[in-house]
């Protein structure tokens, strides 16, 4: 459409200057591409289609989180100026594909993030499994595009602040449609996977830069729900560059390397992948986890309707808000939008949850997949 062409041209212009001034942002600028193609990048801070459209001059169609159409005011001017593609997470996301499809099929350009969002630890997550057959059915080329310093200018855990220090972006690699003609789908999710990867934390530890702001730990908690001292749940409080348990009184801090200090962790990727060893333990347990209160959606049409309030808990066998249960067995899938609400889909309805203030959202999503791992190693057993 014209308008989205015009505003793409005076917003990547104007963008380009507020992330030079923000972060210091450093782009190659992408030349030789086909006439028509799908951008896949990796996701690292809630800039990423600013870093990324910052390269292209072509217009393009973003592929968005569901939630931002319920902004109201906000979304309305977002559409006219964009018109995003809105995705549901937590879902097997058809009506995402179909609609990327028409738009290719009309020959826009679409640029979508491949991890499904942001991760919390440093390291590209896994593409969508379906990545593949979508940009073989779009029939058209493929450009990967890569985002490097993103995870400590913009941590997914921090709120209220970012960082100044190195952040690049580049194309990886451009593919043409007689190229990905000749792949399989999975052929094309291998390409995608190698030219995406990013290990933030094993590029630091070669190459250490420092990435400058302040409160710097600030909201750590919306990551690290167990404590390493005493291993309770949601005791830990973020104050400036530090974090303290406030059951056992284990302190620990967040310098300007994103490095820890005060924990047998040296990185916020090693803390995580304790966290996560330990909540896999829980659920081959039969353990669970609550928080003592919550709200649960349902969500239709950019509308959320308040199904049930209290406390909410999950284990094994159900996920429970107030007086509502769903067993775990109906729910399809699970993610995280922001770093408080949880995304998730059982039968035909689509669910939101929030846990109340001061409690961790990430661990249900975690123990989630924990228990739907379970189920799947008894299946393939």
């Amino acid at each position: 459409m014209r308008r989205h062409k015009i505003f793409w041209t005076v917003i990547r212009c104007l963008g380009s200057v507020f992330l030079w001034l923000k972060f210091g942002y450093r782009r190659q600028t992408a030349k030789n591409l086909p006439g028509q193609y799908i951008v896949l990048s990796n996701h690292t801070t809630d800039f990423d289609p600013l870093f990324v459209g910052a390269s292209f001059k072509k217009q393009m169609y973003f592929v968005a989180s569901e939630h931002i159409s319920r902004w109201k005011h906000a979304f309305k001017f977002i559409n006219y100026l964009f018109e995003p593609i809105m995705r549901y997470k937590g879902t097997v996301a058809s009506s995402t594909v179909m609609e990327v499809l028409r738009k290719t099929r009309a020959g826009e350009n679409v640029c979508i993030f491949a991890e499904g969002g942001r991760n919390w630890d440093g390291v590209t997550a896994p593409i969508l499994p379906s990545t593949g057959k979508l940009v073989k059915k779009a029939g058209c080329a493929l450009v990967t595009y890569k985002l490097v310093g993103g995870y400590f200018a913009s941590p997914n855990w921090s709120e209220k602040g970012t960082r100044r220090g190195p952040v690049k972006g580049s194309v990886v690699n451009v593919y043409t449609k007689e190229q990905l003609a000749a792949m399989s789908a999975e052929e094309v999710n291998r390409i995608i996977r190698a030219d995406l990867y990013e290990d933030a934390y094993e590029r630091q530890l070669k190459d250490p830069r420092k990435y400058k702001g302040k409160r710097l730990a600030y909201r750590m908690e919306n990551l690290a729900y167990l404590c390493p001292g005493c291993g309770k749940i949601d005791t830990l409080r973020s104050e400036k560059d530090s974090v303290r348990c406030e059951s056992c009184g284990l302190e620990f801090t967040y310098d300007q390397y994103g490095m820890l200090h005060g924990l047998p962790f040296r990185t916020v990727k090693e803390l995580a992948a304790w966290q996560k060893e330990q909540t896999q333990k829980s659920a081959r347990r039969g353990e669970g986890y609550r928080s003592p209160g919550g709200k649960l959606y349902a969500i239709a049409k950019q509308r959320q309707e308040l199904l049930s309030e209290g406390e909410i808990s999950m284990d094994g066998e159900a996920l429970r808000c107030g007086g509502r249960e769903l067993p775990l067995e109906d729910v399809s899938d699970m993610a995280m939008h922001g770093r408080h609400a949880l995304v998730f889909s059982a039968g035909k309805t689509y669910y939101e949850m929030i846990p109340a203030e001061g409690c961790n959202t990430l661990k249900f999503l975690q123990l989630y997949e924990s228990y739907r791992a379970i189920k799947t190693e008894e299946r393939v057993g």
